[in-house]
């Protein structure tokens, strides 16, 4: 008798399991479904001009989507200057929090920074936002300070970490422990 996978008794979108999603390239059809997250998550979301113009800007930004079922369920960008990188923004809806979505974002960013050559990585995250700073955390990220007021609609001040030694070995051996709890995929696929 064969197996079936999932079994059936199981439903094919369990909410306790990680989302099947796809990683790819951030598109122009993509940023009205991007919108519509950063308009739930973000007191000031960014604009679709302000994403247009990231977009565009290849030879030192790097935008991808988490695809599930063909609907945008988070987002991620990274700026590289040299040998330093940072992450612009990541956002998942909400609806699929707690589901390995923003691991696999960011996993995908942190390897885009090691292959543009990128020995440190920076970002700002509400202090108030203990998840997300629990996740950063797990890829080495560190607080180096605190930037009062940075986010200006809640007065609320940015937590700013770096992660460093990205080249090194250590550091890769990290991400070889990360991808074993981190699901497929963790790699953006070229269209």
């Amino acid at each position: 008798m064969a197996t079936l996978f999932p079994p059936r008794s199981r439903p094919l979108d369990d909410p306790r399991l990680p989302l099947a999603i796809e990683l790819v390239p951030m598109r122009r059809r993509h940023i009205p479904q991007v919108l519509d997250i950063e308009r739930q998550v973000y007191p000031r979301p960014w604009t679709m001009t302000l994403f247009l113009s990231e977009i565009v800007q290849r030879s030192t930004r790097f935008y991808i989507v988490a695809r599930a079922h063909r609907k945008v369920v988070g987002y991620a960008g990274l700026m590289v200057f040299g040998d330093e990188a940072h992450v612009t923004n990541i956002a998942v809806d909400p609806e699929v929090h707690r589901r390995k979505v923003a691991s696999r974002l960011l996993f995908a960013l942190v390897n885009e920074a090691r292959r543009r050559g990128a020995t440190a990585c920076t970002l700002e995250v509400r202090v108030a936002n203990h998840g997300a700073q629990s996740l950063y955390h797990q890829f080495g990220f560190a607080p180096v300070g605190i930037r009062k007021n940075y986010y200006s609609e809640t007065g609320e001040d940015a937590l700013i970490m770096w992660a460093e030694g990205l080249q090194t070995p250590a550091y890769g051996e990290r991400l070889e422990q990360l991808a074993r709890r981190i699901p497929e995929p963790r790699q953006v696929r070229v269209r």
